[in-house]
């Protein structure tokens, strides 16, 4: 009688590009980014004991709000070719300022099956309590987990495993920081164990930015209260694309009208909710500066796509040479509107 077939050990690459989670203390009284991917796996207790091959890349060493799309593009590239090279499963080490951006900038570049999980820490260690490590032994246990291929990126914290497309910083200082307000986690880390109990939808891949083209600006305008049109000045000049985060479901002054109508008519123009969470609405007030007044003027809706993220999506859609037709139905699946979109790989 043949006895059952052992797995093979699951190989998972660990990349270091800095952030909170390799900070050690600094000339003056603070931290500052210090520690190697292997020196972070050193301080994980159990790593050892996971039957998990842990292989490092150590690929940048700053704090997350240094980080570019060019620096996100070289670990595109690295991922892709350790992918098809026979590795299971990714992890992105970096700093929690830009998480919530750059693993959704991950997550739409990366068409594979294998797991790319992103994490950190918001306690530096030289703290007490310091998160760090374990962090990272989830991250990499969820990168090894059958159960977490087809998913895309995936943002694991506190043993919570998120959608890169919904997942948001909420706080300064907490550890639990990240969330998904629209829809929740998709999972859990317990006692070494992934399991997941929520799906996300709307995911959709575009391809990397080709040849030596330069990348694509996109600007970012949150509407306040009583703001002047002169904000919008020079933006179509300035911008390929803007998104623009409106009141409530997606809603601006009347005196900003006018300007956006002709932004629109130059560059594409997303609209988005100021909010955090909830979607910008289409159809349900028909005031001058509604929502569905601008959407007639030719403004994209982000549909439930935080601003942060439809500046992201925006960005790789232009870079990827889209427009118009493209970026709105683009748009209407990852915001959760319409029908699906041509995946493009």
């Amino acid at each position: 009688m043949v006895g059952p077939v052992e797995s093979p050990t699951p190989r998972v690459l660990v990349v270091g590009l800095g952030g909170t989670i390799a900070m050690g203390a600094g000339t003056s009284s603070g931290v500052v980014p210090s520690l190697s991917p292997d020196q972070l796996l050193a301080a994980v207790p159990g790593l050892a004991a996971s039957g998990i091959a842990v292989e490092t890349e150590d690929v940048r060493n700053l704090p997350g709000a240094y980080l570019t799309f060019a620096d996100l593009d070289e670990v595109v590239a690295l991922v892709a070719r350790r992918l098809a090279a026979g590795i299971d499963g990714v992890v992105v080490t970096q700093g929690t300022d830009t998480i919530e951006e750059s693993a959704y900038y991950l997550d739409l570049l990366h068409s594979r099956p294998e797991p790319v999980v992103v994490t950190g820490a918001m306690r530096n260690p030289t703290l007490a309590g310091a998160d760090g490590p374990a962090n990272l032994l989830a991250a990499v246990q969820v990168a090894a987990s059958p159960a977490a291929r087809d998913r895309g990126c995936l943002v694991v914290f506190a043993d919570e495993v998120h959608a890169a497309g919904r997942v948001r910083k909420t706080h300064s200082t907490s550890v639990g920081t990240f969330r998904s307000p629209d829809g929740g986690a998709l999972g859990y880390v317990a006692e070494g164990r992934v399991r997941f109990v929520n799906d996300a939808t709307g995911r959709v891949t575009a391809p990397p930015r080709a040849g030596d083209s330069p990348a694509p600006r996109v600007g970012l305008v949150t509407v306040t209260l009583g703001d002047d049109p002169t904000l919008l000045d020079g933006l179509a000049e300035r911008y390929d694309g803007v998104v623009v985060a409106g009141f409530g479901a997606g809603h601006v002054p009347e005196s900003l009208v006018e300007p956006l109508d002709a932004l629109a008519a130059q560059v594409p123009v997303v609209l988005a909710s100021r909010t955090g969470s909830g979607p910008s609405l289409a159809a349900t007030y028909a005031f001058a500066g509604s929502e569905s007044d601008l959407l007639s003027r030719g403004l994209v809706s982000a549909g439930w796509l935080h601003p942060y993220k439809a500046r992201v999506l925006l960005h790789v859609l232009l870079a990827g040479g889209l427009g118009g037709s493209e970026i709105a139905a683009t748009f209407a699946e990852a915001g959760g509107r319409g029908q699906p979109a041509t995946m493009r790989q």
